[in-house]
């Protein structure tokens, strides 16, 4: 049945500009608790948020009243300065419960493993030794295969020392003194000092490489993915036969890093630079 089109009597707001109005303070308010939680400071002042976000004192205080009634945001009543409250902990929390490292890494790996045409693999931290616990392979002749679940020491092989090398100095050096560096082949590093060198070299640039120190025939380059707190939780690898490799390391680690990133960033770590 047609229906009349309903005109706004006098005094009432439109449809459309009530809807404009709402999305437009829901946009405001997501802003504000953004700014709360990319800046390094605990608490803030209204001014402080007015002029970084260029909005009035006026709307930042609806703004921070509204989120004060989800406890999302906190009042210190004696300094009148405002921090992330409870309800955003619970809101980052639950967040972190629903996280599956596997699942959000998988669609990387497949994009990964499209841009080098090379294999991807994810790997997992168990105490002194990594596993692999996925990969991606090409669709190509000659290809390198990992075998998922098998332990591996962290000082052999690029995902290895990617992640010994941003482990904490305390960890490093429980590893070093803990772990006898066995060789798994004739390349693996099985040297402290120079083992030392590397891991500051790899901490400095990032990514970590391997030319048959794991495997033989084998190379590969690596670099970690870091959880909330800044730790390695994960190595994102691409590998492939020896002799081809060498000539696609720098566009390896290109993809690599893209790729490490984007997962780093769906694992709430956000940080420029970790260290």
């Amino acid at each position: 049945m047609p229906t009349k089109n309903h005109r706004a009597a006098p005094g009432e707001t439109p449809a459309r500009e009530n809807t404009g109005q709402v999305i437009a303070a829901v946009e405001r308010a997501v802003d504000v608790l953004m700014h709360f939680a990319e800046t390094p400071a605990a608490t803030l002042g209204v001014t402080e948020i007015a002029e970084a976000l260029g909005m009035s004192k006026a709307a930042v205080h609806r703004v921070l009243a509204s989120l004060r009634g989800r406890h999302l945001i906190d009042l210190d009543p004696v300094s009148r300065r405002y921090s992330l409250g409870v309800g955003a902990m619970r809101l980052g929390l639950a967040y972190l419960d629903r996280l599956d490292l596997r699942h959000i890494a998988a669609p990387e790996l497949v994009v990964l493993s499209q841009r080098t045409d090379e294999t991807a693999t994810l790997s997992i931290r168990t105490g002194w030794n990594r596993i692999y616990a996925d990969q991606v392979t090409p669709a190509r002749e000659v290809i390198m295969s990992v075998s998922l679940g098998v332990p591996y020491p962290l000082h052999a092989g690029s995902s290895s020392k990617a992640f010994l090398a941003f482990l904490t100095d305390e960890e490093i050096e429980a590893y070093l003194s803990q772990v006898r560096l066995e060789p798994l082949t004739d390349r693996t590093i099985d040297d402290i000092p120079r083992l030392r060198a590397e891991l500051a070299e790899i901490r400095e640039r990032g990514w970590a490489q391997s030319f048959a120190e794991r495997m033989s025939g084998a190379a590969s380059v690596a670099a970690p993915v870091f959880d909330h707190h800044g730790r390695p939780v994960a190595v994102i690898s691409v590998c492939g036969p020896l002799e081809r490799f060498r000539e696609e390391v720098d566009a390896c680690v290109e993809a690599l890093l893209d790729s490490t990133r984007r997962v780093t960033t769906q694992m709430g770590w956000t940080a420029s630079e970790r260290r």
